[in-house]
C-alpha cells in the first residue's frame, strides 16, 4: 500500500488511491472513485463512486463528496461543507441518472459549512467563504460569500484579497504576482503564469 488508511476507514474494492494519501477515522472510500497522490481525507468523509480528486486535495472532516463532483489539484474542502448532486430530490423518485456535474477547478478553496448546489463550476483559485450558499458558477480567482453567495472581489493564488488600481492591475502582497482585470475576469499576468 502506497497510502495510509486508519483502521476504522472503509475502502471498497475498486477505489483507486494515490501514493502518499492519508485517509482518517471512519472515512468511506467507495468503489470507482479516484483519489490522487498526496491527498488528505479527513474523519467521517465519504467519497462516492466516480468522484475524481486530483493531487494534493485536502478534505476536512464530515464532508460527503457525491457522484458528479470532480476536484482538480490543490483543492481545499473545509469542514462540513456540502455538495449536492440532484436539483429536486425526492426519497420516492430515483434520480441517479440525473446527477449533475460539479467541477471544482485547481487551487479553489471552499470554506467550512458552505453549500455548493450541483451543476455549478467553481473556478480556479476561487475562495468560497464559510457558510456560503453557492447557487451559480464562480469565476476563477473570485471571492464569494453570503447567503446566497455573492462575489465580493478577487483573490490571488495565495488567497489574498486583490486591490486593483486604475490600470486594472493588482499585486499579491505575498508573492508579488501581478493580476489583470479584463472583461470582468481576473487572470494572472502572462509572465507570472510562466514562472509558476
Amino acid at each position: 500500500m502506497d497510502y495510509f488508511a486508519h483502521n476504522t476507514a472503509v475502502i471498497d474494492e475498486g477505489a483507486r488511491i494515490g501514493k502518499g494519501t492519508k485517509i482518517w477515522h471512519f472515512a468511506h472510500i467507495m468503489s470507482g472513485c479516484i483519489i490522487g497522490d498526496e491527498c488528505n481525507i479527513g474523519q467521517n468523509v465519504v467519497v462516492s463512486p466516480e468522484v475524481v480528486l486530483g493531487r494534493n486535495v485536502k478534505v476536512q472532516n464530515n464532508v460527503s463528496i457525491y457522484t458528479g463532483v470532480t476536484c482538480e489539484d490543490d483543492v481545499f474542502l473545509g469542514p462540513s461543507m456540502v455538495f449536492t448532486n440532484v436539483i429536486n430530490p425526492r426519497s420516492f423518485v430515483n434520480r441517479k441518472t440525473e446527477f449533475k456535474a460539479t467541477p471544482v477547478r485547481k487551487g479553489a478553496s471552499i470554506g467550512a459549512n458552505a453549500t455548493i448546489i450541483c451543476g455549478v463550476e467553481i473556478g480556479a483559485f476561487a475562495m468560497i467563504g464559510a457558510g456560503a450558499l453557492v447557487t451559480k458558477s464562480v469565476p476563477a480567482f473570485a471571492l464569494v460569500y453570503g447567503v446566497p453567495g455573492v462575489q465580493h472581489g478577487w483573490v490571488s493564488r495565495y488567497g489574498h484579497k486583490l486591490a486593483f488600481n486604475s490600470a486594472s492591475e493588482a499585486i499579491c502582497p505575498e508573492t508579488g504576482e501581478v493580476y489583470l482585470l479584463r472583461n470582468g475576469q481576473c487572470e494572472l499576468k502572462a509572465e507570472d503564469k510562466q514562472k509558476k
